[in-house]
């Protein structure tokens, strides 16, 4: 069966031959470097017979005398116009095509469905511009759903898409319930949580409580008229000398969390930029329009929400202003509306924490608040101990992590979302990975660093596939990042996060597949660099590449799904006599995987020791292999090459 994606062009090469330059015909609109298709059999005019796609013979050319002019000059229409060109529609851009993907019955029905779960974090405005204005949109991303679902993800996450001035990257919110125009529009949203759910996957999206844009009505209110509905939205002070424990967070633009207001003549508190005001969460009026806001959302079948900056929510004098109780109890309340109204959707909380402060945003049985938690301490020690060698980085961290409440997940990641963040790292580990992995400063940002995974790693094959089977395997729901699934590359000339948010790359033609405007209205320009040029790294040449990063990602994904007990299963590190191997159990009533991985550089042999599984045999999940049987002494011996992993499943004698 064909994809269901349109074809590149006639199957017989009529496209052209790639010796030959690609020239626009006049009187059409250029679209990604591929003229215009003519139907099945003909040719354009002028162009020479093509072979036949399967049997080589000549295909019959349609020709067209060219009209002459007055004089036996020949005669070419002139460029049309934009408006001719707006209501003749814009070309289709060439799509690669994936491997038709299974189509399943819609969505399980398993309230718990988020504990085995992929994720795939997608930015609208990075994925796929459907109307050649330069930026992804909705329909753009609707396009691509069977690209996704093909490469076996269960759960899109969406950073914020609402009306904003774009100050931070759409996390300044002016608008909690619509679409920003450039997005597209509620229909669309629904359209697109329809095909979603058609195809089995789920959506999450992005719910910014913590603070609105300063352009936002209920500031702009907040600050003209402080007598008025929502003149305490906000958090005033007559002066800037409150909450002085409370610590700034971004340490390389902001000087205070106040900042003075010239129009209600107040300071107002903000823990994050200075033009995004923080929301008075002591105001019940702010509480329920709030919940209001979620309702909306999910209303409209959304899957749950990432709460993005949940620690501060409220202020106490004599605190740090993170984690306060009064938080816990309104999470509670999110919850309890949530469940009761729209069950099984999801919470999930981020919190850049320590894993003893962030397993309380889990609640308790009794008194649930999030259904998953960001795990953040895990990230920069799966890229440390790539470096140091050594298993002690991960092994400390997870023996460090509390247990979760029954039902609970956290949420894992090679990236929180565009930075590898370096707050949850010592000082002295700090320094070293910046050594590591940030050598020019302009590859940091705040306390991180603004790089893809694939830069990261130097385009290291093993290291990118051992990090990511770490990731697949270690307790936790992985989140992937656009693009990393190809190994993108990043544009560190570029300001701030853009860096790592440069348009997806779909195809080697022009825009790389993602727009078919000009080139020089991209919201960001293309990566062009030497190794990571969208010519070279984009989805359709690794498709068309059986051993390419695309599709062992791919593979992966596939045997996690049929090996729950890697996302359900209890986690236990097994012994093992060499400090470069890691090897721990996932395990659940019905299976056990032990996980063995080398983070050296060179070849390492290892004894793993496995007590009560003496005589257990092991099978290689991936081809299948038996390996040796577990020894009378409950040990087995790897020889393990260069950050080369094995995932075993080990079945009783």
């Amino acid at each position: 069966m064909r994809p269901p994606f349109p074809p590149a062009g006639d199957e017989s090469g009529a496209v052209g031959d790639s010796r030959t330059p690609r020239t626009p015909v006049l009187g059409t609109p250029a679209t990604d470097a591929t003229p215009p298709v003519p139907p099945p059999g003909t040719a354009p005019p002028g162009s020479s017979p093509s072979p036949d796609a399967v049997s080589g013979a000549p295909v019959p050319v349609a020709t067209a005398p060219a009209a002459a002019a007055p004089g036996g000059a020949a005669h070419r229409e002139p460029p049309p116009t934009t408006a001719a060109i707006a209501l003749r529609g814009l070309p289709a851009r060439r799509q690669p095509e994936v491997p038709t993907p299974a189509v399943p019955s819609g969505l399980s029905d398993d309230p718990e469905w988020y504990r085995t779960a992929v994720f795939y974090e997608v930015m609208l405005r990075t994925f796929a511009d459907s109307a050649g204005g330069g930026s992804g949109d909705l329909p753009g991303l609707i396009q691509r759903l069977d690209y996704l679902q093909w490469l076996g993800v269960d759960c899109l996450w969406l950073p914020p898409f609402y009306p904003s001035p774009l100050r931070d990257g759409g996390y300044d919110v002016a608008d909690y319930t619509a679409v920003a125009p450039q997005y597209g529009t509620l229909d669309d949203f629904r359209t697109l949580v329809t095909e979603c759910h058609r195809r089995g996957m789920r959506i999450v999206v992005d719910l910014v409580m913590n603070h609105t844009s300063d352009q936002h009505p209920w500031f702009q209110a907040s600050r003209s008229d402080p007598e008025g509905p929502y003149g305490d939205f906000y958090v005033w002070s007559d002066d800037n000398t409150r909450y002085q424990d409370a610590r700034i967070i971004f340490v390389d633009t902001e000087t205070s969390n106040w900042t003075f207001d010239p129009v209600r003549r107040q300071y107002f508190w903000h823990r994050f930029f200075g033009h995004q005001p923080d929301l008075n969460f002591e105001n019940p009026r702010v509480v329920d329009a709030m919940l209001d806001v979620a309702r909306f959302w999910l209303h409209l079948g959304v899957d749950g929400f990432r709460l993005d900056a949940v620690p501060y929510l409220f202020e106490a004098e004599g605190t740090n202003c993170e984690n306060l109780p009064e938080t816990h109890e309104f999470l509670r309340k999110v919850r309890r509306v949530i469940d009761e109204e729209f069950p099984g959707r999801i919470m999930l909380a981020e919190a850049n924490q320590w894993p003893e402060d962030v397993v309380h945003y889990f609640g308790t049985d009794d008194e649930p608040e999030c259904h998953m938690c960001f795990h953040f301490p895990v990230m920069p020690r799966i890229y440390y101990a790539l470096r140091d060698q050594r298993a002690t980085q991960i092994v400390d961290i997870l023996a460090d992590t509390p247990p979760i409440p029954a039902g609970g997940q956290w949420s894992t990641f090679l990236r929180n979302h565009d930075e590898l963040t370096l707050e949850m790292v010592s000082t002295e580990e700090r320094a070293s990975m910046y050594g590591w992995y940030a050598p020019d400063s302009r590859m940091r940002a705040n306390v991180g660093i603004r790089r893809r995974l694939a830069p990261l790693l130097d385009n290291s094959r093993k290291e990118i596939e051992l990090a990511h089977a770490l990731l697949l395997s270690l307790p936790g729901s992985p989140c992937l990042y656009y693009g990393d699934e190809i190994g993108m590359g990043d544009n560190i000339w570029l300001a701030d996060r853009d860096a790592v948010r440069t348009p997806m790359q779909w195809t080697p033609d022009r825009n790389a597949g993602f727009s078919t405007a000009d080139p020089g209205k991209l919201y960001l320009p293309l990566v062009q660099s030497l190794v990571y040029h969208y010519g070279n790294v984009n989805v359709e040449s690794q498709l068309a590449q059986p051993t390419s990063l695309l599709h062992w990602v791919h593979g992966m994904l596939a045997v996690r799904r049929q090996h729950p007990a890697l996302g359900l299963g209890t986690f236990e590190v097994v012994p093992c006599d060499n400090e470069s191997v890691l090897a721990f159990l996932r395990r659940t009533d019905d299976e056990t995987i032990l996980v063995v991985a080398n983070l050296a550089a060179t070849a390492r042999a290892a004894t793993v020791t496995l007590p009560g599984r003496a005589g257990a045999t092991a099978r290689d999940v991936f081809g299948g292999s038996h390996f040796p049987d577990v020894r009378p002494d409950g040990t087995m011996v790897f020889t393990l090459g260069s950050r080369e992993f094995y995932w075993l499943e080990l079945t009783a004698p």
